[in-house]
């Protein structure tokens, strides 16, 4: 008879030393019981979760990431440093749906140090949600090292998008408000479509043709792009020099 082992999720956690540690702490101390798969990195600030510390947690195989910051207009480090933290879960979330990661793997909570219970809740809770997601890649129907090569294109792309959003996506007010509402705007989308994720599926492409000449249906099969979109992106990257055709097949140009 098969012995079926029950799924452990490993879920990663970036918590801000002034508050959520705090919190943290306080659970543990006053023996609050909340699911044992969290491992915890503490930082000074939610502010210094980077884009690449939540996409090299998932590419090292984490099933979810969590940021735990002080709430907001009470940041203990850096007078706005959670909105920073804020603005970067909004922005990695919309690149882990664009490269088939489900966005719930990824969240984010203000926890103060005083807020044990509160800490052991959204603990429990984001736990359950991650176990019933399964393995990274389970609730995604995809190939875990597709999705780390989709990882890795994004990781490779931080350092533009941090020029982008300091350059073309500022939000006008730091609010949470401010925040969720431009975010959630259609001239955000417009921007971050062409500025972004365009950018990110460009060089998602790139990665498959350097392993082998494909076919630009092999291409949108791959990566789950609409042909369209694929033929677009093909045009832009054979203009720009970094691929040519050879019959039906595309390679790398070489330089």
């Amino acid at each position: 008879m098969a012995i079926t082992t029950e799924f452990k999720p490993v879920i990663i956690g970036f918590l801000c030393n002034w508050c959520c540690y705090g919190g943290a702490d306080l659970a543990g101390v006053s023996r609050f019981q909340y699911p044992p798969y969290l491992r915890v990195i503490r930082l000074m600030c939610s502010g210094r979760v980077d884009l690449e510390f939540i996409f090299r947690a998932f590419a090292k195989k984490a099933d979810g990431v969590f940021i735990g910051g002080c709430h907001l207009n009470d940041c203990h480090y850096n007078p706005e440093g959670n909105y920073d933290a804020l603005g970067n879960s909004l922005i990695a979330r919309r690149i882990l749906g664009q490269i088939g990661v489900n966005p719930e793997r990824l969240r984010l909570e203000w926890v103060s140090a005083g807020e044990g219970t509160r800490f052991a809740e959204v603990m429990i809770e984001f736990s359950s949600k991650v176990k019933s997601l399964g393995p990274l890649g389970a609730s995604e129907g995809v190939d875990v090292a597709d999705l780390q090569a989709g990882l890795e294109a994004a990781t490779q792309l931080v350092p533009y998008i941090k020029l982008v959003e300091r350059e073309r996506l500022r939000v006008p007010v730091r609010t949470d408000e401010g925040y969720r509402e431009f975010f959630g705007s259609a001239d955000f989308d417009a921007l971050f479509q062409e500025l972004v994720l365009d950018k990110l599926t460009m060089s998602r492409i790139m990665g498959l043709v350097r392993t082998k000449p494909v076919s630009a249906r092999e291409i949108s099969s791959g990566l789950r792009l609409d042909p369209a979109d694929v033929a677009r992106h093909l045009n832009d990257l054979a203009r720009q020099g970094m691929l040519r055709f050879d019959g039906d097949e595309l390679q790398a140009a070489t330089v």
